[in-house]
């Protein structure tokens, strides 16, 4: 090996650091944010309200999380990290009862007050002890709290009555949006139709079935955001027009998902042009059974139901049209909540032996009054093609297999919500589970008594006290375990029909940078480090 004299390395040196310095530049322009341009957004429907704490659709938090300022967020280049947003800094006790939230100071609203900790109190009082005629989506994911308390303007503490595993990551929530007390006290429900929010961007206007557009916030609080001067959705149910949009450029990101047929057609004509982001998502559609109506408060019916369904052709059917493509039980397959395939595989619904299962739900129908078939159902749908209609055309087919014959009806998406999740007016319902993250306070919280996510309206005390139970133990192996009973005790009575877990893909222009998607279409939705290049 030849020796390099100390001369001849100190001139490779300076050679290698002023080839870097002639290339730097170029490098660092390419990844310097560029200001300005308005973000050019499809979405599939319109929210029932634009109250985040009272919906659960991406029709909602998609348009609004941009005006808004949440306690805590999930960092939007890595989902498993948690970090602040009005929050600077918090600290817990070592007993795990203390949160304390130090609020940054001179947070303004888009109405020019100044956020205090008054209004985070405000904002959370309303989801854990809603007021008389609000609806609170989440508050079970808040049962640990036993009080908030405000000592100063910018501080904020949450006091619990038994430490809890998920409190930190709830507060994250994209959902829990802070409002100004002062519209609270004034009407809980205004902001169902109103936006005052702290956000990035600020509300500029709504046309129900066409458009939605914020505008740049000059007072936001984080020093040089956001780079866009605003966003704008188009919104349409057709999901053939969302990726004709994306194609031509009138629109450069659909943020939920299209088909695997439209992403490469898209990905085919545009070549380099776009950028398709996959993975798996932290929800999945399946069935709400009304289990206060006949005969659907029949365990029978409901069981031969489930058993109809043959998921594991049906992943293999729809995943190319929806991304549904992965069997599972109420938390997501792979996940450390997940219920193992051999246990899973022994609940009705879930054999691998798809005829013996249809034989069994024949026999169970028979059981119950219908030995020749002729059980007749409706089925109440979004009026949302991908995934709702396909997966709702897949099930019907299934159900017929075995004597039972389901109507398939469409509605718009405020109806259906009213219809399934507030008056319980339906027999099925496609429900979709989907969260921001994979909690078991989030996702089993639909399996509550009197939750305004148990669309079934069933009531088994039982899975309350498991759910309280896993709320409270930290230890997770301990706590999975109590997962998993609740998994077995709602797919044995197929209280709910869980279909198939959703893998999400999102395409768009490559000139649409800062901005990567999580295992769902709710959080890092606020857009505040995107920004556009030059085409």
């Amino acid at each position: 090996m030849t020796a390099v004299s100390p001369r001849r390395a100190l001139i490779t040196l300076v050679l290698v650091l002023l080839l870097a310095a002639a290339v730097a530049p170029g490098i660092v322009q390419a990844e310097t944010p560029r200001r300005g341009g308005i973000l050019l957004c499809v979405i599939g429907a319109d929210p029932p309200s634009l109250d985040p704490h009272q919906e659960s659709t991406f029709a909602n938090i998609e348009l609004v999380a941009p005006l808004y300022s949440t306690l805590l967020q999930l960092d939007p280049q890595d989902e498993t990290k948690i970090i602040g947003d009005a929050a600077s800094s918090w600290k817990i006790s070592s007993d795990g009862l203390t949160y304390t939230f130090a609020l940054h100071p001179n947070i303004k609203f888009h109405d020019g007050s100044t956020m205090t900790s008054a209004d985070v109190k405000a904002s959370y009082e309303k989801i854990i002890n809603p007021p008389k005629g609000t609806r609170s989506i989440r508050r079970n994911a808040y049962v640990a709290v036993g009080s908030i308390e405000t000592p100063d303007p910018t501080t904020v503490v949450f006091k619990l009555k038994f430490p809890s595993a998920s409190l930190l990551a709830n507060l994250a929530s994209p959902w829990n949006v802070i409002y100004p007390k002062k519209y609270l006290d004034q009407d809980p429900n205004y902001f169902k139709t109103h936006v005052v929010g702290s956000g990035p961007f600020k509300f500029k206007s709504y046309t129900r079935g066409s458009t939605f557009e914020g505008e740049r916030n000059p007072d936001y609080f984080v020093k040089g955001r956001p780079y866009l001067d605003g966003y704008k959705f188009f919104i349409s149910t057709e999901t053939s027009v969302r990726a004709a949009a994306v194609r031509s450029g009138r629109a450069y990101i659909e943020f939920r998902d299209l088909p695997v047929a439209e992403v490469e057609a898209i990905k085919k004509q545009l070549g380099d042009k776009v950028t398709v982001q996959e993975g798996s998502a932290t929800g999945f559609w399946g069935i709400a059974v009304n289990n206060t109506v006949k005969p659907l408060d029949d365990v029978r019916v409901r069981k031969a139901l489930t058993l109809a369904l043959d998921r594991y052709t049906g992943a293999k059917v729809l995943y190319p049209l929806t991304g549904l493509g992965v069997v599972g039980g109420l938390m997501r397959p792979g996940s450390q909540w997940a219920i193992s395939d051999a246990d899973l595989g022994q609940l009705p619904g879930f054999w691998h032996d798809a005829e013996k299962s249809r034989a069994e739900a024949r026999k169970l129908l028979a059981e119950a009054g219908y030995p020749n078939g002729g059980l007749k159902l409706t089925l109440k749908n979004r009026n949302v093609r991908l995934p709702y209609q396909d997966f709702a055309v897949y099930i019907i087919q299934e159900w017929r297999k075995v004597g039972i014959e389901v109507t398939n009806r469409p509605l718009e998406t405020a109806a259906w919500y009213s219809d399934c999740r507030d008056k319980g007016a339906f027999e099925l319902c496609v429900a979709p589970r989907v969260e921001f993250m994979d909690d078991p306070d989030n996702f089993l919280r639909a399996y509550v008594p009197g939750d305004a996510q148990n669309w079934g309206r069933f009531v088994d005390k039982s899975l309350e006290d498991l759910f309280e139970r896993q709320a409270r133990t930290l230890d997770p192996v301990a706590r999975k375990k109590l997962v998993i009973e609740m998994n077995k005790v709602v797919l044995q009575h197929a209280y709910y029909m869980p279909g198939l877990w959703w893998t999400r893909r999102v395409v768009h222009w490559s000139k649409v940078h800062g901005f990567k998607t999580h295992s769902n279409h709710y959080s890092n939705q606020k857009l505040q480090d995107v920004w556009l290049s030059e085409d």
